[in-house]
């Protein structure tokens, strides 16, 4: 297999919806298999695409193909050929630099290809990204390859094409460890698309509609538009999804509108005038093999049969639900907070046969009896009151008999996953195994060194456990329903 030339990563302040171009060309190209069109399309388009080895993917053994679809910036084509002037102008982006991934979104389709929920993940959520510890979620993929390349250099390294092979490999396998561990699910296939691709497929179909409750004009992503409903170019559309400034909610905002203008492509792309016009699936396929990056081990023909039964209605896009817009680390820099079992917990209820769905278990089942045995008037019922605030049922509250030097927690299963949320919202005591007790029942005694939730030592209720804090409106932002590809006409957004 040929070795893949060095990409450069590059920047600017916005995010691009790539789950549209890449899900829908590809698709557009290939349902031609069953409406009787030429092969050539789908071999140049399987045989041109840009391969990835060594992502250290899943199978797609639990019901579904799961896609980690990412957006970068990039001014080089899927190849590692530079854009010309004239595309960068058209464009409208500048020559900055960097490596990390501005969209990520996760789809699932399942095996029987009757659907595909895709799933937004904001670019500046603040989670564990294995071997870098807490960062934003954009930032695992740069990174995890700045510490690889300087390891590599330590090392006596000089080959600048291997280096630049290892540490983009290492940065995508740590992205996608850090979605798996976020969401609940195994990532079995990967596509990386730079800006490119997003302005040749709008333009190959002929523009895409949008619609607008209110005039725009924002100078930084360059969107000046009227409302109202419009079909948009492949620039204007890239100004479209770009902005975030002037939104009553960022970047929450912001997804919306990539979300809208994924389904309205999703739904031009999958019309009978689209798939049935050949010099616009030619065009498609084109732009696919300029601007896709796949997994070496993805068959997209075979991926393709499954979906047959794809229409633009079974096109539905969510996204993550979100702790805090405002939260800020103890360095001072504005992420944005996500609970991740609160993530798997949502993702598990909008898509089924999922990990999250299947292990999620029900807070209230598990009752949690306290003991005092800190010697401290009221905190047992203090830290029962926290425990049902938490979600956990209701357990006895007493005073303990014996003597207690230090917190323990006791249960049956002290593996148990409750078990474990429960040792987590106390502060991490001590668990130890009491087969006397049933499965749905743990006992905490309390001891001197107790300073969780409802110790007068715990003052800082909304300090996130991993460095980061909540803003001045800490108020969690409920899921916004979800966009249906099927829809007549776009939905008009802010």
């Amino acid at each position: 297999m040929a070795r893949p030339r060095p990409r450069r990563r590059t920047r600017h302040n916005s995010s691009v919806p790539f789950f549209g171009r890449v899900v829908a060309a590809t698709l557009s190209a290939l349902v031609l298999l069953g409406t009787g069109f030429a092969w050539y399309s789908v071999d140049a388009l399987t045989t041109g695409l840009e391969r990835l080895d060594g992502l250290g993917l899943g199978g797609g053994q639990d019901g579904a193909v799961d896609i980690l679809l990412v957006g970068t910036d990039s001014r080089t084509d899927a190849h590692g050929n530079p854009l010309s002037d004239d595309e960068l102008a058209a464009l409208r982006v500048g020559p900055d630099v960097t490596t990390n991934t501005d969209t990520i979104v996760l789809v699932r389709v399942p095996n029987d290809g009757s659907s595909a929920t895709a799933i937004s993940i904001p670019r500046d959520s603040y989670v564990d990204v294995p071997g870098i510890g807490k960062s934003k979620i954009n930032a695992a993929y740069g990174a995890t390859m700045a510490e690889t390349r300087q390891r590599l250099i330590d090392a006596g390294d000089t080959d600048e094409t291997e280096i630049a092979r290892a540490t983009e490999q290492a940065g995508r396998q740590a992205l996608i460890k850090t979605v798996a561990q976020l969401t609940g699910i195994t990532v079995d296939h990967y596509a990386e698309v730079g800006l490119l691709g997003f302005a040749l497929l709008t333009d190959t179909v002929g523009g895409v509609d949008v619609c607008l409750n209110e005039p725009v004009d924002e100078w930084m992503s360059g969107a000046n538009f009227p409302a109202g409903e419009q079909r948009l170019d492949g620039a204007q559309a890239l100004s479209f999804v770009r902005q975030r400034h002037d939104l009553p909610r960022g970047d929450i905002d912001r997804i919306v509108r990539q979300q809208v203008f994924m389904a309205s492509l999703v739904h031009q792309v999958l019309s009978a005038k689209t798939l049935t016009n050949p010099a616009k699936l030619q065009s498609l396929s084109d732009a696919v093999t300029r601007s896709v990056v796949l997994d070496a081990n993805w068959d997209v023909v075979k991926f393709v049969e499954q979906l047959s039964d794809l229409a633009g209605g079974a096109v539905k896009f969510e996204t993550i639900p979100v702790a805090d817009l405002n939260g800020t680390t103890d360095y001072g820099e504005s992420v944005v907070l996500v609970d991740p079992s609160a993530v798997r917990a949502y993702i598990g209820s909008v898509v089924s046969g999922t990990a999250a769905a299947r292990s999620t278990p029900d807070k209230s089942s598990m009752k949690v009896d306290v003991s005092n045995g800190a010697g401290v008037e009221g905190l047992a019922g203090r830290v029962s009151t926290a425990l049902i605030d938490a979600g956990f049922g209701r357990g006895a509250v007493s005073n303990y008999g014996g003597t207690s030097t230090e917190t323990k927690l006791y249960a049956r299963d002290t593996d148990n996953d409750l078990v474990q949320a429960v040792a987590k919202t106390l502060g991490g005591p001590d668990r130890v195994t009491d087969e006397s007790l049933p499965d749905d029942r743990v006992r905490v005694v309390l001891g001197p060194d107790y300073a969780g939730p409802g110790s007068d030592q715990y003052t800082d209720p909304d300090q996130d456990t991993d460095g980061a804090s909540a803003g001045t409106s800490a108020t969690p932002i409920p899921p916004a329903p979800p966009i249906d590809a099927g829809r007549n006409g776009p939905k008009c957004v802010n």
